[in-house]
């Protein structure tokens, strides 16, 4: 590590403890923001840990929405990111408008949106899901009711074949990393390291329906995982070799679980451009002057925060 890292973690580190702060940072976080944080883990782990804190201050290293839904759980506290361009594609490709006007035309279904949208589409929804818990929150729902899923079309697909729900809607978004996911580079990399174990994320494009027919199929080498489940069975199966399907920053963390294993990314290009806005030095700038806050309108919170708990409580 050079000099200007170090003492850079140095000031971070006094003033965490100064100012009684925490820092979560997301599974995709650059490799020196994931070793700062007090908690690394997926969009629900974040929620989790962000709303059972002790400290004054919340400092994200994510993107928007995931500081957004801490300032919800949480208005008491003061939530910090240090970027305040970190946004998220996903999130961007369903607007508070579109919803309304979705849910004109099916007055009576069940809204259901994944946790990557604003505050305002939290609002407007009846409950939220991580990619973790999507399948165990649909299933709960009156079979006969129908049900709006936005914005990830991919994990909407994915949700609806494993529940077998018919009257799933589906909005059209999608996350720029994981729908770049293309077939010939899950077969060029499942060719060049035949006993791997292939983890790939239910958010990843035109690869999930034949993937989930592989599953289906009992070919076990293949599993769809959220980011945290890739943890989990990492942590379990101590495998040699992975392929992994998902934004690269969670190599860091699955190669500190088991230094053991080979780690393959399907492609160099799966990076996610905002995530990798937070640095080391944002981090510190963040600490030292407090910024740059992020705020929900007490209107929006108290409608938003009724599907983030139905999320987090049935995790």
């Amino acid at each position: 590590m050079d000099m200007e890292k170090e003492t850079m973690i140095k000031k971070i580190e006094k003033l965490k403890q100064e100012k009684d702060v925490v820092i979560l940072a997301h599974n995709y976080q650059l490799p020196e923001i994931q070793d700062i944080a007090d908690y690394v883990g997926d969009s629900l782990g974040l929620s989790q840990k962000a709303r059972n804190c002790k400290e004054k201050i919340i400092l994200f290293c994510g993107v928007h929405f995931m500081a957004e839904t801490a300032s919800i759980l949480c208005p008491d506290k003061k939530v910090l990111i240090p970027d305040l361009d970190a946004g998220c594609s996903l999130s961007d490709s369903l607007t508070l408008a579109q919803l309304k006007e979705w849910k004109k035309r099916y007055p009576e279904a069940v809204v259901v949106t994944y946790v990557n949208t604003s505050a305002e589409v939290k609002a407007e929804s009846d409950y939220c899901v991580t990619s973790s818990n999507a399948v165990k929150i649909v299933n709960s729902i009156d079979k006969d009711k129908m049900v709006l899923f936005g914005p990830d079309m991919f994990l909407g697909s994915y949700v609806s074949r494993v529940t077998g729900r018919k009257n799933l809607r589906l909005w059209a978004g999608e996350c720029h990393v994981h729908a770049a996911v293309k077939p010939e580079d899950i077969e060029k990399a499942r060719r060049e390291h035949p006993d791997a174990k292939f983890l790939i994320h239910p958010e990843c494009g035109c690869v999930t329906s034949c993937l989930i027919d592989a599953y289906d199929k009992g070919e076990k080498d293949s599993i769809i995982l959220s980011t945290e489940g890739m943890i989990k069975e990492v942590e379990k199966s101590k495998e040699k070799e992975y392929v992994v399907a998902t934004e690269k920053g969670i190599l860091h963390r699955l190669s500190k679980i088991s230094p053991q294993s080979q780690f393959h990314l399907v492609s160099e290009e799966l990076e996610c451009k905002y995530m990798k806005m937070i640095t080391l030095d944002k981090v510190l700038h963040s600490l030292e002057n407090e910024v740059f806050e992020v705020k929900v309108q007490k209107e929006i919170r108290e409608r938003a925060i009724i599907p983030i708990q139905r999320m987090v409580e049935m995790s």
